[in-house]
């Protein structure tokens, strides 16, 4: 009687691991299926840039133009696929003008990526608020990717688990991976703009820097680097607390690096009077 049960429970995970292999090879017929039913709708969208077959070697920018049609709330999804049609990443790209039209409107995305592949696609998509698989329109070209040389550089943020006290000014620092720049501080400082990561997250890690802000100059004269940011940085900030956090972050970040041995932050090319408690 066990013997059977026994046979029984074996033939049944038998089953199990031949349904699931079939379950994902028609998964896998089905997504290569639409790949090869992506059609260049050339009347509704134009890409400039980047060209078929075009080198990349880090982050670019997608230009062109496409029908009103093409997006919807101004935007329209991208991926960029490898050559065996898996996601690497995948953004948006932004109508330059007013997109309630039938006419053609400039758009752009940055693409931010280290490249891991050798070979692979872009694909540009619209955006179908309606869900219909009928409606979906695609633009597809195959570009090829040299993975740069890269550098690890420290970024600096407060936590809630290392300093369960929150003494404000008290950062941590994480590392990112970054192409190799002779302008290191201005990179360093760009990754530490787009804040923590999900995994970061949670780890205890957060940003008290408002998203969006942006570098207007760097300049490092002296060992003191002058770093110079948009507005968005003092934008609705308020309290001493998060004042001590976003000016320690920043230093931290930038007293990393041996030739930096103080830093002076404007806004606007304002020094005086900002990033007030």
């Amino acid at each position: 009687m066990k013997k059977n049960i026994k046979l029984l429970i074996f033939i049944a995970i038998i089953i199990l691991v031949i349904i699931g292999v079939l379950f994902l090879h028609q998964q896998n017929k089905i997504q290569k299926t639409e790949m090869s039913q992506f059609q260049n709708e050339e009347d509704i969208i134009h890409l400039f840039s980047p060209q078929p077959n075009e080198l990349i070697t880090g982050r670019f920018t997608i230009k062109g133009e496409a029908r009103g049609s093409w997006f919807f709330e101004g935007t329209a999804p991208y991926y960029i696929l490898s050559s065996d049609l898996v996601t690497v990443t995948s953004g948006v790209i932004t109508a330059q003008g007013d997109w309630m039209t039938n006419e053609f409107v400039p758009f752009s995305g940055e693409v931010d990526f280290i490249p891991s592949i050798e070979s692979g696609y872009l694909v540009l998509k619209n955006d179908n608020p309606s869900g219909l698989a009928e409606k979906n329109l695609y633009y597809m070209v195959p570009l090829k990717f040299q993975q740069p040389a890269t550098m690890t550089v420290k970024v600096f943020f407060n936590n809630s688990k290392l300093d369960q006290e929150i003494s404000c000014n008290k950062v941590f620092p994480v590392e990112r991976e970054i192409v190799k720049t002779s302008a290191v501080a201005r990179a360093a400082l760009e990754e530490l703009l787009k804040g923590v990561s999900e995994a970061e997250k949670d780890q205890g890690y957060f940003t008290s820097i408002n998203p969006n802000v942006k570098i207007n100059s760097i300049d490092i004269k002296d060992g003191i680097a002058y770093v110079d940011f948009d507005e968005q940085l003092e934008f609705q900030v308020g309290g001493s607390c998060r004042v001590s956090a976003i000016r320690a972050q920043i230093t931290e970040t930038l007293k990393q690096f041996p030739s930096i041995n103080d830093v002076v932050i404007s806004i606007n090319s304002q020094a005086e009077d900002i990033l007030q408690p």
